[in-house]
């Protein structure tokens, strides 16, 4: 790691988890080194899911979404993915000096809305200014809580060899929509974000199974790295079909006119299942219809993750090294 913070420590790759790794050792615990999306805490008479994220985003609204809804949206999914019921959250602005008091309204706006939707509520704030120049327009932070069912199974961060694989649906379209506003390109693709609550359809696959390993939102670096966390988390491999992988054609054309890769690239309304291969079939089903079994974990190839690609080939997906796109949320 150099001496210095750069945009790709920000990235969900390599160097992310290095910095975040570095960090972690100072507060080294058990809950903490899970490194699960949101902790577990057990406090007398409940089980509990307790997430955190900051929001920086740049532009602040984009198709299908701004700041204010990908901050409620970001924080219920955290939590959903221990298996919890969102509960309350907080919320606290930190904002530049010089910002039209409209933007925050209809920020305030958003995330009212979402919240509504999410059925979570904010209970706690705070706001901040700082100097013009400081900061970009407006960053955000929440912290999230929920309660965990006392008859749920308990979801970690490992899998377990034979587990499949599924996806709720298509994938990278977040990334792609935030840097089509972001650079001005120009793409008159119609691709928005995916930004949303993923309350429904985790409410249907915890329904429909008992025997779920891991649950995780694919966010920064996309599908590959979360598939990469869980390996190595797992000490075990992972093996993924292309062809069984949704990805929306002007997606996937716009990723092969840039030159980026569409399992790195961040989502924001998507999450995969590790589930036991017996209840396969039922938690897609419950899931809806845009789900799709997309690979399966194995006790060879250990923390690594491989692509068997639409022509039969294969290939190793490693964890992202270079920036693909920075602040994406």
């Amino acid at each position: 790691m150099d001496n210095k913070i750069t945009l790709a420590h920000g990235n969900g790759g390599r160097l992310m988890h290095e910095l975040v790794d570095r960090l972690r050792l100072k507060f080294s615990n058990k809950i903490l080194n899970e490194m699960a999306d949101a902790a577990e805490l057990n406090v007398p008479g409940n089980k509990l899911a307790f997430s955190t994220d900051s929001y920086v985003v740049k532009p602040i609204f984009f198709p299908g979404g701004d700041i204010g809804k990908l901050a409620v949206c970001g924080t219920v999914n955290d939590i959903l993915m221990k298996g919890a019921r969102p509960l309350f959250m907080s919320l606290a602005f930190i904002i530049e000096e010089g910002l039209e008091l409209s933007i925050l309204d209809r920020i305030a706006q958003s995330v009212k809305e979402a919240s509504k939707k999410a059925k979570i509520q904010v209970v706690t704030g705070d706001i901040k200014v700082v100097e013009k120049g400081s900061l970009d327009k407006i960053f955000i932070n929440t912290s999230g809580i929920g309660v965990i069912s006392h008859q749920g199974k308990h979801i970690g961060t490992k899998a377990k060899v034979d587990d499949v694989i599924i996806i709720n649906g298509t994938i990278a379209e977040h990334g792609i929509a935030i840097l089509n506003a972001r650079e001005k390109l120009g793409f008159v693709s119609g691709i928005k974000s995916d930004c949303r609550n993923l309350n429904l359809e985790v409410g249907r696959c915890l329904a429909a199974s008992k025997n779920i390993s891991v649950m995780r939102d694919p966010t920064r670096g996309g599908l590959a790295m979360a598939l990469n966390e869980i390996a190595i988390s797992s000490n075990l491999g992972i093996e993924i079909n292309e062809e069984d992988i949704p990805i929306k054609p002007a997606v996937k054309n716009m990723c092969d006119i840039l030159g980026f890769d569409p399992l790195y690239i961040a989502n924001e309304g998507k999450f995969i299942c590790f589930v036991d291969k017996k209840d396969a079939s039922k938690v897609k089903k419950a899931i809806g219809k845009n789900a799709r079994i997309m690979g399966k974990v194995v006790s060879n190839h250990k923390k690594e993750v491989h692509l068997k690609t639409e022509i039969g080939s294969g290939r190793i997906l490693p964890m992202l090294e270079s920036d693909q796109l920075p602040r994406i949320c």
